[in-house]
C-alpha cells in the first residue's frame, strides 16, 4: 500500500514540478520504500538513481547541530554559555536601530548571544538579502569573504565569524526567531572546540562512522558527473537549468557552510536520519545519545516567538535545536507523530525523523521554487497513513 501511494504521489510531483524525485522510508531495520522517478538531467536523459548526488542546502543544518551536540555530550560547552566565551569576537555586540551606511544608528546589546541562540536561530544574525539594512550589510560580508576564499582556495570559517561579529545584530539575542547564519557560526564554534577544520570534524565523527561515502562540502572530480541538475520552474511548468547557484553550489559564501553547504545522496542522508530515529545508535557506533536527541527534538521557543516560524508554525511545528518538531497535529491537519522532527533544503529536499516509531523518511529533488508547502505535508500524511 505504501509503495503504490508514494509512487503515485511522487509521479504526480514530477509531472507537475521537478525533473525527478527520489525517496526512502525506513522503519526499524526494514526498508518500507525506496524509489527513483524521473531525471537527474533532462537534457542528457540521465535518470535519477541510487548514485545521484544532490545539493541538500539547509538539511546541512541538522548535521551541524548533531555535530555540536556531540561536543555538548563531551562537556565542551553548555547551551546556556555566552558564545563569547569561545568566540570572543561576539563579546561586545551592537544592535541595529535605524539608518544606513555612514548614518547607521546602533546601541550596545543588552543581552549576550548564548550558544543556544545559535541552535535556535534567536541570535540576531541573519542571512544576506535586501529586506533590512542588516541583511544588506550581511550580503557584503558574504561577498567579500567569498572573494578571499576563492583566492585562498580554502574555507575561512573563523574569518567569516569574525567579520559577521563586526556587524550589528538585527535584534536583541533571544527575543526573536529569524532564519539566518547562526548555524554557520555554530560550525566555527565546532572548529574552536574540536581543534579541527569543520569539514574534517564531520568526516571523522559522522560521515566515516556511518559510511556516508558520498557526503561532502566539495564534490570530488570523479563524482561530479553524478550531481543532479538544479532547475528553475517557470509559471507554465517548464524547467530551465539554474547555473547561478551552481557556481558556488551554495547560497552563501562559506565553502564549509554549516547552514547550507553539503552535498549528499539519498542513501547517505538516510543513514544519518535513521541513526537518529533509532535513538542515535547504529551497530556499535553511537552518533548521539537518545537523551540528546530528546533535547534537540522538543520546542525551545517561547509563545511570543513561536509564530515567527511562519508556515512551519501554521502546520503545528515548534523549533528545537536546529530542527522543527511536531507539537500540534490539529493545527496543520498532519497525521505525523508528536515529536516527529526534521528540516528541509532550498531545492526541495526534505527529512523527517520519528524516534517513537523508529521511522525516518528522506525525499530528494532539485527545483526552485521548491513547492515544499505542497509536497511535504502530503509526504507525511501518505507515510503515516500507510503504517499499521
Amino acid at each position: 500500500m505504501l509503495k503504490d501511494r508514494l509512487d503515485q504521489l511522487l509521479t504526480g510531483f514530477v509531472n507537475n514540478g521537478p525533473s525527478g524525485a527520489a525517496m526512502s522510508v525506513i522503519r526499524n531495520e526494514e526498508v518500507l520504500y525506496e524509489n527513483y522517478i524521473g531525471y537527474a538531467n533532462k537534457e542528457s536523459m540521465i535518470r535519477i538513481d541510487s548514485d545521484t548526488i544532490y545539493r541538500i542546502y539547509s538539511m546541512t543544518k541538522v548535521v551541524t547541530c548533531v555535530a555540536a551536540m556531540q561536543l555538548l555530550e563531551q562537556g565542551k560547552f553548555l547551551l546556556t554559555d555566552p558564545l563569547a566565551e569561545y568566540l570572543p569576537e561576539f563579546r561586545q555586540m551592537e544592535v541595529y536601530r535605524s539608518g544606513s551606511e555612514a548614518a547607521l544608528q546602533t546601541t550596545a546589546s543588552e543581552k549576550q548571544i548564548l550558544v543556544k541562540d545559535l541552535f535556535q536561530m534567536t541570535s540576531g544574525l541573519v542571512y544576506g538579502g535586501n529586506a533590512t539594512e542588516v541583511e544588506r550589510l550581511t550580503s557584503q560580508v558574504m561577498k567579500d569573504l567569498h572573494q578571499i576564499e576563492e583566492k585562498a582556495g580554502e574555507s575561512r570559517l573563523r574569518q567569516f565569524s569574525k567579520n559577521l561579529a563586526e556587524l550589528p545584530l538585527e535584534f536583541e539575542p533571544g527575543t526573536q526567531w529569524k532564519y539566518g547564519l547562526s548555524h554557520d557560526v555554530l560550525g566555527a564554534l565546532i572548529e574552536v572546540l574540536s581543534g579541527m577544520p569543520f569539514g574534517q570534524y564531520l568526516s571523522t565523527y559522522i560521515f566515516e562512522p556511518l559510511q556516508m561515502k558520498d557526503t561532502f562540502f566539495r564534490i570530488p572530480d570523479n563524482k561530479k558527473h553524478r550531481l543532479a541538475r538544479l532547475y528553475d520552474r517557470k509559471h507554465d511548468g517548464t524547467l530551465s537549468p539554474n547555473t547561478v547557484l551552481d557556481k558556488n553550489a551554495e547560497p552563501i559564501a562559506v565553502m564549509e557552510s554549516g547552514g547550507a553547504g553539503l552535498f549528499s545522496t539519498l542513501a547517505d542522508y538516510q543513514k544519518f536520519a535513521h541513526c537518529l530515529a533509532m535513538g542515535g545508535k547504529t551497530g556499535d557506533f553511537q552518533l548521539l545519545s537518545k537523551h540528546s536527541i530528546q533535547l534537540m527534538a522538543q520546542n525551545h521557543l517561547g509563545d511570543e516567538i513561536l509564530p515567527q516560524l511562519g508556515w512551519n508554525y501554521d502546520n503545528g511545528y515548534g523549533y528545537g535545536l536546529g530542527v522543527r518538531v511536531m507539537m500540534d497535529q490539529t493545527k496543520g491537519g498532519s497525521t505525523s507523530e508528536i515529536g516527529e522532527f526534521g528540516w528541509s533544503g532550498l531545492a526541495g529536499t526534505y527529512v523527517f525523523i520519528d524516534p517513537k516509531n523508529k521511522l525516518s523518511a528522506v525525499y530528494m529533488q532539485q527545483m526552485l521554487p521548491n513547492f515544499e508547502t505542497y509536497h511535504q505535508p502530503r509526504i507525511r500524511n501518505v507515510v503515516y497513513g500507510s503504517l499499521d
